[in-house]
């Protein structure tokens, strides 16, 4: 009997190279693709398609909406969570790909589990220390196999490969690494590897001729997650993908950025998250309103090391889960609206309401108090005595040391 492997499946160049390449060597192979709410119907059927006409065995398409968005997107919002202040994790469903296809290993009784990481980049540290964690697995890689004898064009041997055995290539698949799920999408080669501007036909989501016109939306959340738009509630991935819909119409949430990978180099990518990105622009703009200074400045710590151990393959790292139980408790009283503008490709949280807003009776900053003005300079001479002091020490040991000025 062959041997079974559990492949997770994009129906991208790398993972439609690894079942030709898995089934040439004996193996019977099982495709997994985790939806994760990014693909229509008949987009789904077309990669099944494609799976079994590569050689699969079996396939599985997953549905995974639920379990993205409480696991992943809930915590992206509530936590503000943007690897080096830019990027927003649209790696973290990996997560739950590798989850299902441990799922599925266990009920087809194998412990083999491929993906189609190259050695080269972060994604190959998401999956096996994942897959590691989750069990006692063995992996199979089959990109990083080739590579071992051939070191360039990479994507071209992969091309020829099946090109060999009559199996057709997207013209997109042969310049540019194109991944979408329902947090957006990434895109690297070609232009973007050489510091270069990318062509628009690259880009998905977002127009590059944003309406003219402003257009104001309004989130209402509650205890740190949206709730409704504009008045009306709706399921969260339903939100997500009218605010996908609506704010990339306007052109704004795409970046290009050069990110510190894992594996200690640079990297370069293009991404798109219009949606996400507006959700965690007017979740911070009431999260600002509705905690206290201490709790704002300490957030951003565990912010940035949530989103650390996101995007370094460290999900399962119990620390991952001790940082959300003081995220969840955190968001207790992030409830409210907020309004944001789009227009000409920019969005500003312009408006917001809250039960818990953090105000003082009768002030306004700048122009009124509810404080008398001697009280002020009270407070400005006490709380700034140290410094004071300090810096009146130091220039009197550099005047002592013949110092001049």
């Amino acid at each position: 009997m062959k041997k079974r492997v559990i492949l997770a499946y994009s129906g991208g160049l790398d993972t439609s190279f690894c079942i030709a390449w898995l089934k040439e060597r004996g193996y019977q192979v099982i495709t997994v693709f985790v939806d994760t709410g990014s693909f229509s119907r008949s987009a789904l059927q077309s990669l099944s398609a494609k799976a079994y006409e590569l050689g699969a065995a079996k396939h599985y398409t997953v549905n995974a909406k639920k379990q993205i968005y409480e696991k992943i997107i809930a915590y992206l919002i509530k936590s503000n969570g943007l690897y080096q202040d830019i990027y927003p994790q649209l790696c973290a469903d990996r997560y739950i790909i590798v989850e299902k296809c441990c799922e599925i290993a266990q009920k087809e009784k194998t412990h083999l589990i491929a993906h189609g990481c190259t050695a080269m980049g972060n994604d190959q540290s998401r999956f096996d220390i994942s897959i590691k964690a989750l069990g006692n697995y063995e992996i199979i890689a089959p990109i990083r196999e080739i590579q071992k004898s051939v070191q360039k064009n990479i994507r071209q041997y992969e091309i020829d490969y099946l090109k060999k055995r009559g199996f057709a290539v997207p013209l997109s698949h042969k310049k540019y690494s194109i991944n979408q799920n329902i947090l957006g999408t990434t895109i690297s080669g070609s232009e973007i590897d050489l510091n270069e501007e990318p062509p628009e036909s690259v880009f998905v989501l977002t127009k590059k001729e944003a309406s003219c016109h402003a257009r104001y939306l309004t989130i209402e959340f509650r205890q740190g997650l949206p709730v409704s738009l504009d008045g009306k509630p709706m399921p969260n991935i339903a939100l997500l993908q009218a605010l996908n819909n609506t704010v990339g119409s306007h052109g704004f949430g795409r970046f290009i950025y050069t990110g510190d990978c894992i594996i200690g180099i640079k990297g370069r990518i293009a991404f798109e998250c219009p949606g996400l990105y507006a959700l965690i622009v007017a979740h911070k703009a009431l999260e600002d309103a509705t905690l206290s200074r201490e709790q704002n400045q300490f957030k951003s710590i565990i912010s940035h090391k949530w989103a650390s151990l996101i995007y370094s393959g460290l999900y399962f790292d119990p620390l991952r889960q001790n940082l959300e139980k003081f995220i969840d408790a955190h968001q207790q009283f992030v409830t409210g609206s907020v309004t944001l503008k789009l227009h000409d490709a920019s969005l500003l949280p312009v408006t917001y309401s809250s039960p818990y807003l953090i105000r003082e009776k009768n002030t306004v900053y700048a122009q009124s108090s509810a404080w008398l003005p001697q009280e002020a300079e009270g407070f400005i001479k006490l709380s700034g005595l140290s410094t004071i002091l300090a810096q009146r020490s130091i220039s009197t040991t550099n005047r002592g040391k013949g110092c001049k000025g």
